[in-house]
This record gives C-alpha cells, structure tokens and sequence, in this order.
C-alpha cells in the first residue's frame, strides 16, 4: 500500500522499467485474486467483515491500476486517485479488522478520516506538487498510512491476546511489518530505492493478509463447530442432580472471549438463569441492545448478533420448543460472536437442540419427584402393610390362639368326665385343636417375627436359620457378625423377610443338599447372602415363584440392590445389598 514512486512531482513524467511494470501486473493479479476470495466468502457467509475485506483488495486494485495508468499519461488526476485508494484501502482494512474483532458500528466522527485522503490529496498533488516541497506533501500521506495499518495490527494482536487466535497472530504480525514498511517511503522508495523490491514486498504482505483471513475462516469454522458441540455436549445425558439449565450456561463460558450467559423464557418476561457478566440479568428484563436481540429473536425466529455498549457482542439463539420459540439464550463476551462462521439452519439447529435438551432435563426433574414421590408412596405402603401384619399377628395371637386355648382347657374337662369312647373321640378333637395352634402360632410368625421384635435382628435370624433346618432338614450353616450398626427398623424388616424368603425358595425350589445364611458389613454397605448347593432357578421362574419382585421393591425404596445368580459350582446365590445409616459425625 506505499504511495507511488516520485508522489512529490507529479506533473513529471515517470520511467517505468519493464520489470517494474511486471511486478506492479503481479500485484494486480495476486490483489484480484484475494478480491475473488473475499467475494466467494461474503457470498458463502453473509458476514460483513468478509464484504468489506473484499473492498479493501478492490480499492487496493484500483490503486494499481491508478498508477499504472498515472506513469503511461502522467495526468495528476491518476495519481490523485492512486493516493485516495491508497488511503481508502488501509481505512477499509481498519475497517475490516474492528467490525470482524468486535463488530463496531459506523460513527459520525469516523467521516474525518474518511475525509483525510482526498483532502490531502488534492492539497498535496495540486498545491504543494514540486519537487522541493516533496516532504511535506508526502510525510502526513505516509504517516496517516502508517497509523492506519498499525492500527489494523494491533486490533489483531488485541483480538489474539483474548482468543489465542493463530490467524489474528499471523495479520497481526504481517500488519505491523507492514505498517513499518510505509515509513521507508520518503527516504527510499521516493527516491527510487527497493524499485521493483518493494512491489514484492507488498506482494508477501498481500499473501501473509490472504493467509491469516483463510486461517481465520478456518478457525471460525472451529469456533463454530466447537461452540454447537461445547454448548450441546452432554446435554441430553440428563445427569440426576446435574443444573441442565447452569450446565448449558456455564458451557457457554468456556467459549474464548466470553463474559457472561443468560436464558431468557418467553413465557415468563424475564431471564430465569444467568451467569458471569450476565448475572445482573437474572429475575428481570434486561434493557437495551439485549432487549432488543431479545425482541428480533422472538419476533423472526432466527439467530441475532451484534455489538452493543456495554459488550463487544451479543448473541442471541432462538431456543425452540415443539417449533415454537420458547426462550433466548443470550451470549455476551469482549471479542467477537462465537457462531460467526456458523449457518443460519445451524443456528435454529443448535436452538431446538438446546430447547430439547432444556425440555428434557425438566421432564427428567419432574420424573424424579415423581419416582421420590412413588417411593415415598411405596413406603407409606410397606408401613401401612406391616402394620396391619402385626395388627392381624396380635389379633391371632391375643384373641384367637387364647380362644383355641379355652376350647382346649375346656375339651380336657370335658374328656375327664365322660366314658373312655367319647374320652377317645375328645382326645382327636383336642389334637386337632393343638393343630390348630401350632398353624396359628406360624401364621404369626410369618405374619410378624415376634423374635424381631423382641430380640432383634441378628438373634431373629438365627432362630430362623435354626427354625429352617430343624423343619426341613436341610443343613443350614449361619454365618453373622457379633453386632451391626443401628439400622432402621424398616431396614431390619426388609433383611429378615429376604432371608426368610430366600430360604423358604430353598426349600420349595432348590432340591439342595446344604444351604448357608452370611451377613456382613462392606465399606458403609451390609452385604445378606442366601446360598444353596441345588439344581438353581432357571429365569422364567426367578420372577414367578421366588418374590424377588416383592424383595426389589423393599430394598429398592431404601436403596439397596438385590441380585439373584447362579454359583458357579452349582447352585444359586441371593445377594442383597443395603447402604448402611451414616454415622454422627
């Protein structure tokens, strides 16, 4: 971009070597080439910074062909043109930088510089154009292009310093040689020094301004991408306990550049959830530019981005509910938009995601107060029907069994004082009558273990275990620690009624020769195991005749685990296992 050679004498015709002519053609067709890129990519993206790099390889352009023709007619108004591309091109480079790095906006004062070439120009070639006075026409030229390009490196190191950016490093660096480069003009170049080497020159800082906007294409093809993947990540997981809403929000903040996030839910008015710089937000409307993306998304349905004033950007994605825009989230940061080199249909894409996941992370909230509630229920329930077991056990036991009693007492007076055939017939009676109390008595037991009331757990299973193999024959070894920690009460039901089933499973079922009873504590864990040496239970039975399902549900409601497997010398294993109370402390 350095002014053309003798800018200070401009009505005098210029010598223009063949080789320089070839690398001036050289630039011209490099500088079309980069003006195609910027084109095709402004087409493929709708971004605007591509729209205006495309203008500032295209006054570049022209300013080749400005000075071209300029040393064929030596008319000054050629080279008047040449200097205003010249600087035109270095402000639509500026330009080009700061609405890619933050997205400003076009102020009234910003015309000043505008305004600069062409004024200059036309005062520099038309007022001030001899050769003595050269310095002065071309040191403010060379010093307002040497700011402007310093000034375009340093948006890009800016840019770099906040989003690691290897492109912006590269425009960045290329800039700034650049911008050094100018400096040279009035004391080598105007005096026909670096001819044609500063043409290559500005040929290799072309390429190097051609490579960091390709690099950074590719790196917003990164961003974006990385942006659909960071923000939809591990959403649809639905981890209990997991925040679905701060997940997706504090996602968000591991974006480069990003402040702060926020969720906007259309139904309510207000943001439900922010974070970061966006905390102010929370439980109100915010105001201004993010009212207004707020406005344009609800009202088009379509993903909204820009600068405002108290942010380099916001961006604002439609999040979508059964194709109905439900909410905005809303993403503020001091770089640059995240998604700038993603697609609109990416966008809405990323929206009904992000509204999927959001809707089922509360379905997955409701059912989880829900399967609380059915445990809760399911509790009530297993109290309820222990307490009517125990109320039926005391009534059989007080009422019914004294009752057996009586008529006993009374069929052994009656047989005293009768002759000895109606004595014999009593006697059956009076048999049948101990039958009767015996059933009773292990109608009771089954129905309540009174031993787990009175003694508790761990003498309740022995007698049990002692119970099994004395009714059934089946030797049944019993293997209990000295004590246990203090378990609820629900908790040393649910132990004995598995072991009790699982014994009882024994017998009808097993066929075995042995069987074994173990309790033991593992870790903050109580381990039961129910142990046979018989044929096993094939599957289609487990559920049908061994109540595994009715032993579930009793140490799932207080989070415990049961398994049923087969041993692997024979045989099956009943394993439960049951968190144990946490201790003081």
């Amino acid at each position: 971009m350095s002014p053309p050679p003798q800018a200070g004498a401009p009505l005098t015709p210029v010598s223009f070597p063949l080789s320089e002519l070839h690398a001036a053609l050289l630039q011209a067709t490099i500088t079309l080439g980069l003006v195609s890129v910027c084109v095709l990519l402004y087409v493929r993206f709708q971004k605007p910074h591509f729209f205006w790099w495309a203008v500032a390889w295209t006054l570049y352009l022209a300013r080749l062909g400005a000075i071209l023709i300029y040393v064929q007619t030596t008319r000054p108004f050629w080279l008047y043109a040449h200097q205003v591309a010249t600087g035109w091109t270095a402000l639509a480079l500026l330009w080009s930088a700061m609405v890619f790095s933050r997205g400003v906006k076009f102020r009234p004062a910003f015309w000043l510089a505008v305004l600069f070439p062409p004024l200059w120009s036309y005062f520099a070639i038309f007022h001030l154009g001899v050769e003595e006075r050269f310095l002065y026409a071309a040191l403010p030229a060379v010093l307002f292009l040497s700011a402007a390009t310093l000034w375009t490196a340093w948006v890009f190191f800016r840019f770099r310093r906040k989003t690691g950016s290897p492109g912006a490093l590269l425009l960045g660096i290329a800039f700034l040689l650049w911008g050094l480069h100018h400096l040279d003009y009035p004391v080598l170049r105007a005096r026909g020094a670096w001819n044609p080497w500063g043409y290559y020159l500005d040929i290799v800082f072309a390429l190097l301004v051609g490579g960091g906007i390709l690099i950074l294409v590719i790196e917003d093809l990164e961003r974006g991408l990385g942006a659909l993947s960071t923000l939809s990540g591990d959403l649809q997981r639905g981890e209990q306990g997991v925040d679905g809403t701060g997940a997706l929000l504090g996602r968000a903040l591991v974006l480069p550049g990003v402040r702060g996030s926020a969720l906007f839910d259309r139904e309510r008015g207000v943001v439900v959830r922010a974070l970061s710089a966006c905390a102010p937000w929370e439980g109100q409307a915010p105001g201004g530019d993010a009212m207004d993306r707020i406005t344009e998304v609800l009202a088009t349905a379509r993903p909204s981005s820009g600068s405002s004033g108290d942010f380099a950007y916001i961006a604002a994605l439609p999040v979508m509910r059964r194709d109905v825009v439900a909410g905005v989230m809303l993403i503020v940061g001091d770089a640059r938009d995240p998604f700038a080199a993603l697609d609109t249909p990416f966008l809405v894409a990323l929206g009904q995601q992000v509204g999927a996941a959001l809707e089922n992370t509360d379905l997955d909230r409701r059912l989880r107060r829900r399967t609380e509630e059915l445990e809760r229920l399911s509790v009530r329930m297993v109290e309820q029907h222990e307490a009517e077991r125990r109320r039926l056990s005391l009534e059989l036991h007080d009422e019914t069994a004294q009752v057996f009693s009586a008529v006993k007492l009374q069929l052994g007076i009656v047989r005293e004082e009768v002759p000895p055939p109606q004595a014999e017939r009593l006697a059956r009676v009076t048999a049948l009558v101990d039958e009767g109390m015996a059933s009773i008595r292990s109608v009771t037991d089954q129905l309540r273990p009174s031993l787990l009331d009175d003694l508790g757990l761990l003498p309740a299973l022995r007698a049990l275990v002692t119970d099994f193999g004395g009714r059934t024959g089946i030797p049944t070894s019993c293997t209990l620690p000295e004590s246990l920690p203090p378990l609820p009460q629900l908790a040393e039901l649910a132990v004995f009624r598995a072991v009790q089933e699982g014994l009882s499973n024994v017998a009808r079922h097993a066929d075995a020769d042995r069987a074994s009873v173990s309790l033991r504590t593992s870790g903050r864990s109580l381990v039961i195991e129910v142990e046979d040496d018989g044929r096993g239970i094939g599957g289609a039975a487990v559920e049908e005749h061994t109540g595994l399902a009715g032993m579930r549900e009793r140490f799932s409601t207080l989070g415990g685990e049961v398994i049923l497997e087969p041993r692997p010398d024979g045989g099956t294993r009943l394993a439960l296992t049951l968190p144990l109370p946490a201790g003081p402390g």
